[in-house]
């Protein structure tokens, strides 16, 4: 199936479609979008929560006019792909092995990775993981993996910082956070999008840390305002909730519901370096940056990482990069990608 979306990046007159797809990786039936030559240099590109393919509506024809195919799979559970039951479907490892099976089912012999948000860690860890494959990695939003600090797992690290009242804690209660953004799909949408973008006053000049209120909901506190943002449209929550009616929000929570498991089994990998070049782009309004920890990361970066480019900061922009700033991210993609080796 073929889609053609409003605004899509032209080369010579041509308009770039964004095709939809699927095909069975890993075990899972994965769908995904692309757009440009099936024979042109792979660009995967990996959304997070709660996203999917739609998240990268503005760089999938202009890396297409560029001369590269890209492609935008719903990771696992997500949106239009197959949604496994059990939770540890979702380690990070599977996650890598979707994008490893992915770029395999489609002709190619290496290829870069852009992720945001959670797609982020899953991009870090392809690059790391199999540099034998990965050209170049992009992360947005979420750093390179950090040195392990302590023996705590990173659950009771949060609940004992905020009482349990972390949203990495709400959205491990089983059943409780899918019901509350299934409720409504559209205020989920907005509250979110709104919410935790460069846009939301609240988040100038750093956003709170993002917890729960005495009523114990989550979306309220995150924005109840029915407000959207600058960058979106309510066709775009529209098509958000359309494309979230298949799964709902489990899948996607799954992936917080292994915060514990992937810090016992990143052991494995403590202090692996990075081989490819890398870069890193976020917003000084990311609530990202506001997380315990993080003080002095991003300026420690490229001593942990040497093959990082340096960061890319975009003031004014909240945590969904991409959909805020896309003028900017497909400038930084594109001469990031240019610079690659062959």
């Amino acid at each position: 199936m073929v889609e053609r979306i409003d605004g899509a990046s032209t080369r010579g007159g041509a308009l770039f479609a964004i095709e939809h797809h699927d095909v069975q990786v890993n075990g899972v039936n994965l769908h995904y979008a692309a757009a440009g030559d099936p024979d042109a240099p792979l660009v995967v590109l990996l959304h997070g929560f709660p996203e999917c393919w739609y998240s990268w509506r503005h760089q999938l024809p202009a890396l297409a006019a560029a001369g590269y195919r890209a492609v935008a799979p719903d990771q696992r559970g997500f949106a239009r792909s197959e949604r496994p039951e059990a939770v540890e479907a979702y380690a990070l490892p599977h996650l890598v092995g979707d994008v490893v099976m992915l770029a395999r089912e489609l002709g190619a012999e290496r290829f870069a990775v852009v992720g945001h948000d959670w797609g982020a860690p899953v991009a870090w860890q392809t690059a790391l993981f199999r540099p034998d494959l990965v050209r170049g990695v992009v992360g947005m939003s979420v750093t390179p993996p950090l040195p392990r600090q302590g023996a705590t797992p990173p659950l009771a690290v949060m609940d004992a910082l905020f009482q349990g009242r972390f949203y990495w804690n709400y959205f491990n209660r089983p059943g409780v956070a899918d019901a509350e953004f299934a409720a409504d799909p559209e205020r989920t949408f907005r509250a979110f999008l709104y919410g935790a973008s460069g846009d939301n006053p609240r988040n100038d000049p750093q956003p709170p840390q993002p917890l729960l209120p005495a009523d114990g909901s989550f979306l309220g506190a995150l924005d109840d305002t029915g407000q959207l943002p600058s960058w979106a449209t309510a066709a775009d929550i529209a098509v958000f909730a359309e494309e979230y009616a298949k799964n709902g929000f489990t899948g996607g929570l799954n992936l917080y519901r292994n915060i514990d498991r992937n810090w016992e089994l990143s052991a494995a990998w403590d202090r692996l370096p990075l081989l490819v070049p890398g870069l890193y782009v976020y917003g000084d309004r990311d609530l990202v940056g506001s997380f315990p920890g993080m003080e002095g990361v991003i300026d420690a970066l490229p001593q942990l990482y040497p093959t990082l480019k340096p960061h890319l900061v975009l003031p004014g922009c909240g945590h969904w990069t991409q959909q805020e700033r896309p003028a900017e991210v497909n400038e930084a993609l594109l001469d990031f990608l240019a610079d690659l080796p062959a």
